[in-house]
């Protein structure tokens, strides 16, 4: 009589898994009909234009690629099966890495020329596909899908486009903290809730080798970790954060948040120690607090919150070296990143706005030699040898005299694609 009873308890069970199962398939189902997402995967031109007719007839719903405001998720980030997503993502995730990588990046004013250089560059080298999470006001989207949608990706990427959003009660603070929209970085980990891991960029940035090398760091992270980012300076007799800053600050010479790679589940789950309270504070409790205490005292905005909050949590972040993150504090008074002089510059950073004036025209060469290269054209003689060519021209300057650490890796770089293709890969 007992093993009748277990034996028709398990088929219960069997039974009311199966049936949740039915359920959620059907839910994923009905979100996957036509017009139901909201993520929109970037195409070559001739596919656009055979599209046309097609995206006239459904209207709006192929092209909708923003983000619901006031906190909301779209839909294919977390649908109607997410409470039974929720329950088993934790092991799918340890046996079934994500093979995307996002990467963010927020633009306002008149960034949008250098957004779209920097997404360019990213697309050039990288391997694994890539889906971009682009913050951005909303007089440049149409004008963000007008580029991006005439890129021949060839379905390497995907794209979302996401208002500047700040939560209600504070937005006005967070709106003019440094410069505008700057902060909504910090919001990351809120928003794109469904998103493990991510890599933010300023749009500044120039990937110079593959965006997959810097994603690898996150399987470097011990267990305590949950960001990367560079020191701010490598020398600190030119340090600003050991010789100005009126707060606490990370490490000796603090750090810089243009390139900042995120465990962005560990951020969600983590309590941090703070100045503020004995209680620790998880990201979307102390965000405000730090503001209110430090709003006076703070000049970088909100990378010196998170300077602060690594100061008192330093066994969270994992330092990569300077040649992920090169500036020109890092040759305009001699060189001083070893690491680049040694292996090359992996990440180009071009802070102070020297991709547009003369300052420092060796950043500006390889900002206009990526901006004006076309996509299929041989990288040898449509960007390496005219770059160079360029490079020679600034020889006068600082950052000219070691001209070449500026195309060590972007020479290997090239290199390892032509190989890479003619392996077929």
């Amino acid at each position: 009589m007992r093993r009748f009873a277990r034996v028709a308890l398990l088929c219960l069970g069997c039974g009311v898994c199966s049936l949740l199962y039915g359920f959620s398939q059907l839910a994923l189902s009905l979100e996957q009909e036509p017009g139901g997402g909201r993520e929109r995967q970037a195409r070559d031109p001739g596919a656009r234009r055979q599209a046309g007719a097609g995206r006239a007839a459904a209207g709006s719903n192929l092209s909708v690629s923003f983000w619901n405001s006031y906190w909301m998720l779209p839909s294919d980030v977390c649908g109607m099966n997410c409470f039974w997503e929720a329950a088993f993502r934790y092991d799918y995730m340890k046996t079934h890495p994500s093979e995307k990588m996002h990467l963010a990046v927020v633009a306002c004013g008149e960034r949008l020329e250098e957004t779209v250089t920097m997404l360019r560059s990213a697309i050039i080298f990288s391997i694994k596909p890539l889906q971009f999470h682009i913050f951005a006001e909303d007089q440049l989207h149409e004008s963000f899908k007008d580029i991006l949608d005439d890129f021949p990706y060839e379905g390497k990427v995907n794209y979302t486009l996401y208002p500047i959003t700040f939560p209600t009660e504070s937005a006005a603070e967070w709106k003019k903290l440094f410069k505008p929209c700057a902060s909504q970085r910090l919001f990351l980990p809120l928003i794109l809730k469904n998103v493990d891991s991510l890599l933010y960029v300023d749009t500044d940035i120039l990937f110079l080798r593959p965006v997959d090398d810097i994603w690898s760091f996150l399987g470097k992270f011990n267990s305590t970790q949950i960001a990367a980012m560079a020191p701010e300076h490598e020398e600190p007799r030119i340090g600003w954060y050991n010789r100005f800053a009126r707060h606490p600050y990370y490490g000796v010479t603090g750090i810089n948040s243009g390139v900042m790679l995120m465990n962005m589940t560990r951020i969600r789950k983590k309590y941090f120690k703070n100045d503020m309270t004995p209680v620790r504070l998880q990201w979307g409790e102390i965000l405000m607090p730090l503001l209110k205490k430090y709003k006076l005292n703070i000049t970088w905005g909100d990378q010196d919150l998170l300077n602060i909050m690594f100061f008192h949590n330093p066994e969270s972040l994992y330092v990569f070296p300077c040649q992920w993150n090169y500036r020109p504090d890092h040759c305009i008074y001699g060189s001083n990143c070893k690491e680049a002089e040694e292996e090359g510059i992996f990440i180009l950073h071009g802070n102070r706005g020297v991709y547009h004036d003369d300052k420092q025209p060796t950043f500006r060469a390889i900002y206009e030699a990526i901006k004006n290269y076309s996509f299929g054209d041989d990288l040898i003689h449509s960007l390496l040898q005219p770059l160079e060519l360029e490079l020679r021209k600034t020889m006068h300057t600082y950052c000219g005299k070691v001209y070449k650490v500026f195309i060590k890796q972007l020479t290997k770089s090239i290199r390892d694609f032509y190989t890479r293709r003619s392996k077929g890969r």
